[in-house]
């Protein structure tokens, strides 16, 4: 046994005080906790988001051909960046032989009228005779009955008759030629009318003109190029292409914020259309987006959307907390212990705890740290100098 044990052994029994240095150096030595960050479960509100990117495209493109053919044109009326309303003229086409023709049509009618009533008139003029023929006749097939006329005088009279009734017949034949004649007439004058209307060229639909192809002297045709292009109404949304795993969480409605260069704030816009198939060689579905600005961005620009999936206030903690499917809680004790958790929306930094953990519980906030369930640590807030 060392001499000081003796002594001290020696000093007990007669009620001499130790000093307390002494008494310190006999104490057991306390062992040291690590000091490990952890940080307080707590709600915040979170934001499901799918990335997406793709070209800026119409959502409808309006091609304007001319709906007649074999006229030069005379004027342009638009050119490409021109805002232009429903009806409105884009260009003029020649109008000069088409008169000239109308002009043919209607001395073709007023012959056809001049007919008419020539008809008219010799249908009358046949009237008249087929009647007087009508009564000689019933005169002499009396006079037969009675006796005092010839069988060869009825029947002459019969056969004037007859003749006379068929002039009857030829000439309102005639009349009703000259009237389809008339007619005919009349329905190419309409068609030459129409025709001349549509020497204008106008917009079937408000727009944006973006593309003009129609030369003045050219002759107008609708086999080529069309004249004029159109965005309907100015209306742009983003085509973008979106990951498969992605695809069913979008839906029609759902908000977007958009990107593209030049623009010093993102722009705003809904879910237009989620398209129905995937591609199988790229495995990317797509997704349209309506751009409520358009008039921010250009056609076949390159743009970025995030879109918003789901947003609600849930209970959170730092991704960096999460291990497999677990977090380390940490109870009133300083003890590390294993909390099996499930999880829900990943926003940034922060990812959604739907069950294993409540509002105000302490968890290791860095999964990685050295530390196992069951040990005991110095709990050191988010934020805290460890060493203080």
């Amino acid at each position: 046994m060392p001499r000081l044990s003796l002594l001290v052994l020696a000093l007990v029994p007669f009620g001499l005080a130790l000093p307390h240095t002494l008494m310190a150096q006999q104490a057991a030595p306390e062992i040291a906790l690590p000091a490990i960050t952890v940080t307080t479960v707590g709600k915040a509100v979170l934001r499901d988001r799918v990335i997406a990117s793709g070209l800026v495209t119409p959502v409808e493109v309006v091609q304007v051909q001319p709906l007649i053919e074999g006229q030069p044109i005379e004027a342009l009326l638009v050119d490409v960046g021109d805002t232009v309303e429903k009806g409105q003229p884009l260009a003029r086409l020649s109008d000069t032989a088409l008169t000239l023709n109308k002009g043919q049509l209607e001395a073709s009618r007023a012959a056809a009228l001049a007919s008419i009533a020539q008809a008219e008139a010799q249908r009358v003029e046949a009237q008249s005779s087929a009647d007087e023929a009508v009564r000689v006749r019933d005169r002499a097939q009396q006079l037969r009955t009675q006796g005092s006329g010839t069988q060869a005088l009825a029947d002459q009279a019969d056969a004037q008759a007859a003749s006379a009734l068929a002039r009857v017949t030829a000439a309102e034949q005639g009349a009703r030629a000259a009237e389809a004649q008339r007619d005919q007439v009349t329905a190419q004058i309409a068609d030459i009318d129409l025709q001349l209307q549509r020497t204008l060229v106008i917009a079937p639909v408000a727009g944006l003109v973006t593309a003009r192809n129609a030369q003045v002297g050219a002759i107008a045709s609708a086999a080529g190029q069309p004249m004029f292009t159109l965005i309907r109404d100015g209306l742009l949304e983003l085509h973008a292409d979106v990951a498969e795993r992605d695809v069913l969480r979008l839906a029609p409605g759902q908000p977007a914020s958009l990107r593209a260069a030049g623009l010093a704030e993102p722009l705003t816009g809904k879910v237009r259309m989620v398209e129905p198939t995937v591609d199988t060689a790229s495995r990317l579905g797509r997704v349209r987006i309506a751009i409520d600005a358009p008039e921010r961005l250009r056609a076949g620009m390159f743009a970025e959307a995030e879109v918003l999936v789901a947003e609600r206030e849930a209970l959170a903690v730092p991704v960096a907390a999460m291990g497999a499917a677990e977090v380390l809680r940490v109870t009133a004790g300083g003890t590390v212990e294993q909390a099996p958790v499930t999880t829900g929306i990943r926003d940034g930094g922060l990812i959604e705890i739907t069950s294993g953990l409540f509002a105000g519980e302490v968890i290791v906030a860095r999964a990685g740290a050295f530390v196992r369930p069951g040990d005991r640590i110095n709990p050191v807030p988010v934020g805290t100098d460890a060493t203080q």
